[in-house]
C-alpha cells in the first residue's frame, strides 16, 4: 500500500521582551550563572500573585496579523497541570480554548500551511544531566520567559516542507524584532506531529483529527537539519512498521543526532491529563479595534514581499534575492548603495544619461561586489556593526569608479580593503596610492610592446589561434603596469600589433 506523510508542526518561541512574563526578572537568555533570574513569583510561592506583561502579549497579536491569524476581542490565560522538576508551580500558564491568534497561514514554495492557533504561556525551567553523574540539575533562569507557541494544521506533506516552514518561521519572527528565534540557545523549538494515511484517504486539507493515522510526536527538535532528518527517519519506520503489519502507537518520541534515529519517550498525553482550567490570578483579557490597528501598523515588509520587490525592482538572480532576505541588514545596506549610486546618476556624474539596461549593470555589479568581495572581508561580521567603516555613499562611490573603468577589478580588490580597515574615501585612496587605470593608449603601447617581444612562444601560439596565449599576453602586460593598464585597451592593442 502506498503511505504518505501527514504533518503537523508545535513551535515553541521565547520571546526577547526585557522581563518575565509574569513577574519583573530579566528576560536573559546569554545569563550563565545559573538560579540568578528569579523571584518569588516566577519560583511559585504562596501568596504571589502574576501580572501580565503588556509587551508580550503585543509581540504575539503582531506575530499572528503578520501570519494572516484572527485575533479573538477575548482573550484569557489557564492553568496547565503537571508535574516536572522543572516546572516550579507545579502548572504552567498557558492558553486553552481562547488563544490570542487564530485560523492563519503561511505559504511556503506556493503552498498554504494553516495556522490552527498562535498562543502565550510561560517557559519551564532547564534541567541539566551531568555526565557519569546519577542525579540532575535544575536552572531556573528560564522559568517563567514569555513564550509563544505556533500550531500549525497537519498540512505539511513531506520533512523538507516541514524544514522549509520552520526557516520561513524563523525569517519573520526576526523581522518582527519579537524574537531572535535562536535554535542553538533554545529560543526556538520545534515538535513535529506525524502520521502516514494510505494515498486513497489523503486530502488537500484534513479537517478533523478524526482523519489521521496514529499520531506519534519527536520532541524538542533544536535545528532545522534535525526537523528534516529526524522527519525522514521516522516516516520511514512507520511505512515499513504499517508493510508488515505492525501496529503503529500514539506517543511522543526523541531524536539522537548522533545515531540518527528516533527513539520512544513516553505514551502521548491527552489535553484532559493538564486539567486545564481558567486562570483564577488573572483577568480576562480585551482588545478594541483601535489597539489591533495599532499593532498592525508596526508590522515592518516581511521576507516574502520583500522578495517580490526586490524581483520586481532590482531584478537579481534569485540566490542573489535569497542571500538579501535572509541578511537583513545586508539586504537594507545594498538598498542604500543602490539609493546613493541613483544620486550619483542624478547629479551626472557618470556625465551621460544612463539607459535602463546600463542601471541594470550598476545594480548587478553592486550586488556582486557586496555578495562575494565584502562578505569576504566582513569575514561572519556585519554591515551595522560599529566597527564597520564603509558608508553606502562611499561604497556606491567605489562602484562608480569601476564602471567608469577608473580601477581594474584588482586594484578595486585593494581599494575596497583599505576602505574597510580605514573607512577613507575610494578616490582618495586612489590619488594617495597611485593607483588610477591607465588609459592614455601610448602609454600602455609602450608596455605592451615590451610583453610581445619578452615572449615570443605566447605569441607564435596566439598566431596559431590559441585562446588561451591572448589571456596570458593580456596578464603579462597587467602585471607589467602593476594591473593599472585598461584590460580592454591591453587586448586592443595586442591584436593590433601581433596580427
Amino acid at each position: 500500500m502506498n503511505y504518505h506523510p501527514v504533518i503537523g508542526l508545535e513551535i515553541h518561541i521565547e520571546l526577547n521582551t526585557r522581563s518575565k512574563m509574569f513577574c519583573s526578572c530579566q528576560n536573559d537568555p546569554n545569563e550563565r550563572s545559573p538560579n540568578v533570574n528569579v523571584c518569588p513569583i516566577c519560583m511559585g510561592h504562596p501568596g504571589t500573585l502574576p501580572v501580565i506583561n503588556r509587551e508580550a502579549v503585543r509581540k504575539v497579536i503582531k506575530t499572528g496579523l503578520a501570519l494572516n491569524c484572527k485575533i479573538p476581542e477575548h482573550s484569557k490565560f489557564d492553568r496547565k497541570n503537571y508535574f516536572y522538576p522543572d516546572l516550579p508551580k507545579g502548572y504552567q500558564i498557558s492558553q486553552y480554548d481562547m488563544p490570542l491568534c487564530k485560523d492563519g497561514f503561511l505559504e511556503v514554495e506556493g503552498r498554504k500551511i494553516r495556522i490552527r492557533r498562535v498562543h502565550l504561556e510561560e517557559d519551564t525551567g532547564r534541567l541539566i544531566h551531568p555526565e557519569k553523574t546519577d542525579y540532575s540539575l535544575v536552572d531556573f533562569n528560564r522559568a517563567g520567559i514569555p513564550l509563544m507557541e505556533l500550531v500549525t494544521e497537519p498540512d505539511i506533506r513531506s520533512a523538507k516542507e516541514a524544514r522549509k516552514f520552520s526557516e520561513e518561521l524563523k525569517l519573520i519572527l526576526r523581522y518582527l524584532e519579537v524574537s531572535d528565534a535562536d535554535m542553538e540557545k533554545g529560543q526556538m523549538r520545534v515538535e513535529v506531529n506525524l502520521s502516514l494515511l494510505p494515498a486513497e484517504k489523503l486530502r488537500e486539507e484534513i479537517k478533523s483529527d478524526k482523519e489521521l493515522g496514529t499520531k506519534v510526536e519527536i520532541k524538542n527538535l533544536n535545528s532545522f537539519r534535525a526537523v528534516e532528518k529526524s522527519l525522514e527517519y521516522e516516516i520511514e519506520r512507520q511505512r515499513k512498521a504499517l508493510e508488515t503489519g505492525e501496529k503503529i502507537i500514539q506517543e511522543t518520541r526523541g531524536w539522537s543526532e548522533n545515531k540518527g534515529i528516533t527513539f520512544s519517550q513516553r505514551e502521548k498525553e491527552e489535553a484532559h491529563d493538564y486539567r486545564y482550567f481558567p486562570e483564577p490570578d488573572l483577568p480576562m483579557l480585551h482588545f478594541s479595534e483601535k489597539e489591533i490597528d495599532g499593532i498592525q501598523a508596526e508590522i515592518p515588509e516581511l521576507p516574502y514581499q520583500k522578495r517580490e520587490r526586490f524581483n520586481k525592482e532590482y531584478k537579481l538572480e534569485e540566490k542573489y534575492i535569497e542571500i538579501f532576505i535572509q541578511n537583513k541588514d545586508l539586504g537594507e545596506y545594498f538598498e542604500r548603495t543602490i539609493s546613493e549610486l541613483k544620486n550619483w546618476v542624478k547629479e551626472a556624474e557618470l556625465k551621460t544619461e544612463l539607459s535602463e539596461e546600463e542601471v541594470q549593470k550598476l545594480i548587478k555589479l553592486a550586488s556582486n561586489y557586496i555578495i562575494t568581495d565584502l562578505q569576504g572581508i566582513l569575514k561572519g561580521s556585519s554591515v551595522s556593526s560599529d566597527n564597520f567603516l564603509i558608508t553606502p555613499e562611499n561604497f556606491a562611490e567605489f562602484i562608480t569608479l569601476i564602471y567608469k573603468e577608473k580601477i581594474s577589478s584588482k586594484i578595486a580588490k585593494m581599494v575596497l580593503e583599505e576602505m574597510f580597515k580605514s573607512g577613507a574615501d575610494p578616490s582618495q585612496i586612489i590619488t594617495d596610492r597611485g593607483l588610477e587605470q591607465i588609459t592614455a593608449e601610448s602609454e600602455i603601447e609602450r608596455v605592451v610592446k615590451d610583453v610581445i617581444a619578452k615572449n615570443q612562444k605566447a605569441i607564435e601560439d596566439f598566431k596559431k589561434g590559441k585562446e588561451g596565449a591572448l589571456q596570458f599576453l593580456v596578464g603579462q602586460v597587467m602585471r607589467a603596469s602593476g594591473d593599472k593598464a585598461n584590460p580592454q585597451i591591453v587586448t586592443s592593442l595586442l591584436k593590433k600589433l601581433v596580427s
